[in-house]
């Protein structure tokens, strides 16, 4: 009889007591292997290539190379390996970077034993491993808060950083229709396929297409960029 499926996990981070607090951490919780671990992003991608473990605990802020070019390279050459970002910071400077490199989760390092294994477990099934923290501030740019400043990438033509596509009245980017730019906006919210699905009276292969045609015209190539990529457009989910 075949066992319960086990994580095989990286851990990258250039402070040794850290990189081996989280190496016996992990090695408490059930389910997860640890297969490695990495001082600095070069090391984190060297030893990607040779164990090519599920996902990649990264630091960003590490010598030779820093965290988010070994994401973005991690997912380029290696798009079976998910990365969760594992980090001191959650600043915009931070955060949105990291996503858009291609990292499906972000925790800061405050988060216990079971937050890192629920976003582990997160980013496998395919969803988002964002931190409560994260998915806040996440909501704050995307509903445009007060103190919610910055701006990630360019703001498209005629569109200033104080618009919303995701109002009513306005055109989607990139050929979106109005359902894909909703479902993109639920994503933004971090609902899974089959909340989704609850929440527009839809089946979960409805959604499914709604995500892939979004996909294909937003040109994201994940759960993580799309939330990005919703926030620099202004797209909002459906009202409760």
């Amino acid at each position: 009889m075949t066992g319960p499926a086990v994580t095989r996990v990286l851990v990258a981070d250039d402070q040794t007591v850290v990189r081996e607090g989280i190496v016996m951490l992990l090695g408490l919780l059930p389910g997860i292997e640890v297969v490695g671990a990495a001082a600095d992003g070069e090391e984190a991608v060297a030893l990607v290539a040779r164990h090519r473990p599920d996902v990649v605990l990264m630091d960003l802020r590490m010598p030779r190379c820093d965290g988010v070019e070994a994401t973005r390279r991690i997912r380029a050459g290696y798009p079976g390996t998910e990365v969760v970002v594992l980090t001191t910071y959650a600043d915009d400077e931070s955060l949105f970077p990291a996503l858009q490199a291609g990292a499906r989760g972000y925790l800061t390092k405050d988060a216990g034993g079971e937050e890192i294994a629920r976003a582990i477990a997160d980013v496998r099934s395919g969803a988002a491993g964002l931190s409560p923290q994260v998915q806040l501030r996440l909501l704050e740019r995307l509903s445009g808060e007060p103190g919610a400043v910055g701006a990630v990438g360019p703001v498209p033509t005629g569109q200033s950083s104080g618009q919303s596509s995701g109002r009513a009245g306005a055109e989607p980017p990139d050929g979106l229709t109005a359902r894909e730019a909703e479902v993109l906006g639920l994503i933004a919210e971090g609902l899974s396929n089959s909340e989704i699905a609850r929440r527009l009276y839809v089946s979960p292969a409805t959604v499914k297409t709604h995500i892939n045609n979004l996909f294909a015209k937003t040109g994201v190539r994940d759960r993580a960029q799309a939330v990005a990529y919703a926030f620099r457009n202004g797209i909002t989910g459906s009202p409760q």
